[in-house]
């Protein structure tokens, strides 16, 4: 199972809508911009990506839309994930069919299974699907963290099974999970503000919130500490901050659409029950953008 192409700067990229639909023109256009840019990877279909409010049959699309832009340039990891162990296998042998890279699966949200639930769901879709899996632990959304004896068991028995998109915010959790799985067991950061701290102690990479807008900048600071140029790496982690910062000032994606529309990038339109900023918010995020360079006004 092949897994050095899933590091760098993996962008979570947006789902943009236009009149209450997917708009597959600006998709496009998106994906364009993050190949010129240098990322590392896509995202489709996660958080960020609003999947929790596409339909079935946009999910599937959206996911191939990904996958015909990209051409084969940089891996294309789907989230396939659900509270529902049969939707995430439906959704996953999909994602396989249309020719995925990977899979990204959130532990399943709202049921709050115990960890020998969560062991059996990704084992049971890992058994069901032939394609390498990110599991994603994010247990401020879903109500239950994957412990780091869970994610060894899950490495060593599934052999698909080969990292985890971390965003327990736990550097402690974190270094535990690199301490118990095996050593080629991939830690991505799935906290912006964490990536260089996880970086430290073992981690790939990040799957990116803030490379929506500014992705050659994620990706330099990656690329700095692989090459040992620390000082380069922590003065992009620290521009970067107030960014980040501003892109969670209300619940994501709705302050980092908010700003791809704002810098024409594409509609800001959410779904509900996400809806558009509060006018303080929205004067902070305009202020950030503005003192970062972004926004001209």
């Amino acid at each position: 199972m092949e897994r050095v192409k899933f590091r760098g700067s993996i962008v979570a990229i947006v789902t943009p809508f236009k009149e209450g639909k997917v708009d597959e023109k600006s998709f496009k256009k998106l994906i364009e911009f993050q190949l010129k840019e240098g990322s590392d990877g896509i995202v489709p279909c996660g958080t960020t990506g609003e999947s929790a409010t596409l339909s079935f049959e946009e999910h599937e699309r959206v996911i191939e839309i990904t996958i015909e832009a990209v051409r084969g340039k940089i891996p294309v990891i789907a989230g396939t994930g659900s509270n529902s162990t049969q939707e995430a296998i439906m959704l996953t042998k999909h994602a396989k069919k249309a020719g995925a890279d990977a899979s990204l699966q959130v532990s399943p949200y709202y049921n709050r299974p115990t960890q020998k639930g969560l062991y059996e769901h990704f084992k049971a879709i890992a058994e069901a699907v032939d394609i390498p899996i990110i599991l994603y632990n994010i247990a401020s959304r879903t109500g239950v963290n994957i412990e780091p004896e869970t994610m060894a068991k899950l490495a060593n028995d599934c052999k698909n099974i080969i990292g985890v998109k971390e965003a327990s915010g736990s550097l402690d959790q974190m270094s535990r999970i690199k301490a118990l799985c095996p050593p080629d067991f991939l830690l991505i950061s799935g906290d912006d503000s964490l990536t260089l701290p996880i970086l430290s102690i073992g981690g790939v990479g990040v799957i990116s919130v803030v490379a929506n807008i500014v992705p050659g900048d994620v990706k330099k600071m990656v690329a700095y500490f692989e090459k040992g140029e620390l000082k380069k790496a922590q003065a992009l982690h620290y521009k970067l901050l107030p960014l980040i910062k501003a892109m969670f000032i209300e619940t994501n994606p709705i302050p980092v659409k908010t700003a791809m529309g704002l810098l024409g990038m594409c509609e800001a339109g959410l779904r509900l029950p996400l809806t558009s900023m509060l006018p303080e918010n929205l004067e902070k995020l305009k202020k950030v953008l503005r003192e970062y360079g972004l926004l001209k006004e």
